[in-house]
């Protein structure tokens, strides 16, 4: 046990320092290692084996919309990405750039892609030229950079692990549409794999993304009411198409520019895994996405038929679920600690008592109950737990949201709502980007996160200037 106590102690508390906790978790909990670049992370197999996990589930909720996955350069020359005036702006400060190649200078500077919309459109120009070449539907999984002042594991990075999908279509009201389809897959995934509510709406004007028209996003937030930009969304309209000269004869025989769109989330969803169900024993990983979805922990396992009846189990369920059997030297105390440190859901026990009398012992990882279930009975048992870990796990999660969630109705109740209480704040907006700027200033960083496709009539004033209100929004401040 005191191996156990140890291991626990290692963690600082989450209500005590939320930052420190989440980094002591990260490190604790194996999922990465820091290199020797500032802001590029080393996956460790824990780690890296979660975003597999969620890459699949991904991809198949992808390719059942018709995407195809495709896979383009990492770099981007300079001309390239200066055909788009408001992205290479939108982009600029965080370029990193490759000017030699081997030892000679190149006659033009390379990107190390932030983003791949130039790339994508250069690629359309070759292959669309008739009604009948669209819809393209692309995806890409890959890395891309950003060289970010100040870094943090899985939430800013200079190099981070994304997918980005690219689709063009023949009409604004098909790319529309595949905007929003998007933005559903992703706030289902977030929900129903990931176990995490969030708001889903439309970003203000001064928060979407460089050379979109619309930028849709999901917005979960973490235990200690800070705001994740969760994935977004774009409906680009014709600007890239009309930018890179891209036409496709239509049905009509003249030249038209196509519809494009751009969505995409990241590795920061691991960093929202943590923040949103972690505590202060570590990780609580959503069943869908957890490595290891059961481990096996003989009990006593030096005594005769223990290990075999614990490798019994294991072949009984690895069919099912992701099993582990730790059959390692550690005591008991140690290997409770690791595995809820890792975030392990269920945790099943099995000693010569249980053999003894037909059973072992269930153990979840969120509430830390344990249930007595005959051996016969363990599979139905284990799937019934797994879905009521995920349902628990999403009500605590709401309930969370639901309680860091207030009310503004004037210009005072936000800034003491913005600079005390924190959480999302639900007040009405003139439009004005103006105000997004003040409100910021005046909360130290509160900003609009989205103006929710259901908006409620607070009042008819703008919260910030007092005059008349355009939009309800919800406000708040961001990883």
């Amino acid at each position: 046990m005191a191996n156990n106590k140890k291991m626990v102690e290692a963690i600082t508390g989450r209500d005590e320092d939320f930052a420190k906790w989440y980094t002591d978790i990260v490190k604790k909990a194996e999922l990465i290692d820091y290199s020797s670049v500032k802001g590029c992370m080393v996956f460790r197999p824990y780690g890296y084996a979660i975003w597999e996990n969620i890459q699949a589930d991904m991809d198949k909720r992808f390719k059942k919309t018709g995407v195809e996955n495709v896979y383009m350069p990492m770099f981007i020359p300079e001309s390239l990405l200066q055909r788009e005036k408001d992205h290479v702006e939108g982009f600029a400060p965080e370029c990193a750039w490759v000017t030699v190649g081997g030892q000679e200078k190149l006659a033009e500077r390379l990107c190390v892609r932030p983003t791949s919309e130039t790339l994508f459109c250069e690629h359309y120009k070759k292959v669309v030229e008739t009604y009948r070449d669209l819809p393209k539907l692309y995806n890409q999984w890959c890395s891309v950079v950003r060289w970010e002042k100040t870094t943090r594991p899985f939430l800013r990075n200079s190099e981070f692990l994304w997918q980005e999908g690219h689709t063009i279509h023949e009409t604004a009201e098909q790319a529309k549409e595949e905007t929003l389809q998007m933005l559903k897959v992703y706030e289902d995934f977030y929900r129903d794999t990931l176990a995490i509510p969030a708001v889903v709406g439309r970003k203000t004007e001064k928060e979407k993304f460089a050379g979109a028209e619309i930028t849709y996003t999901i917005e979960p937030m973490m235990h200690n009411g800070v705001a994740l930009q969760g994935g977004t969304s774009h409906y680009f309209g014709d600007g890239f198409a009309k930018s890179f000269d891209i036409k496709f004869q239509g049905r009509d025989n003249k030249l038209h520019y196509p519809h494009q769109t751009s969505w995409g989330v990241s590795t920061r969803m691991i960093g929202a895994i943590i923040m949103v169900h972690g505590d202060d024993d570590g990780l609580v990983l959503p069943p869908k996405i957890s490595p290891i979805q059961v481990v096996i922990l003989p009990i006593a396992m030096h005594k005769e038929g223990v290990l075999e009846k614990a490798n019994e189990l294991k072949a009984s369920l690895e069919d099912k679920f992701r099993v582990k059997l730790d059959d390692s030297d550690h005591a008991p105390g140690w290997k409770f600690a690791e595995y809820e440190m890792k975030g392990v859901p269920v945790r099943v026990e099995i000693g010569p008592k249980d053999i003894e009398k037909g059973q072992c012992v269930v153990v979840r990882r969120d509430t830390r109950e344990k249930i007595f279930t005959p051996i016969e009975n363990l599979s139905e048992t284990i799937e019934k737990t797994l879905q009521e870990i995920h349902d628990a796990m999403y009500e605590r999660a709401l309930k969370n949201m639901q309680e860091k969630t207030h009310v503004a109705l004037t210009h005072d109740e936000f800034l003491q709502l913005g600079k005390e209480q924190g959480g999302f704040i639900k007040a009405m907006w003139c439009g004005d980007s103006e105000c997004e700027d003040i409100l910021k200033d005046e909360t130290g960083g509160v900003k609009s996160r989205c103006i929710p496709f259901e908006e409620e009539h607070l009042s008819d004033v703008c919260v910030c200037c007092g005059k008349p209100a355009k939009h309800m929004v919800y406000w708040g401040k961001q990883y």
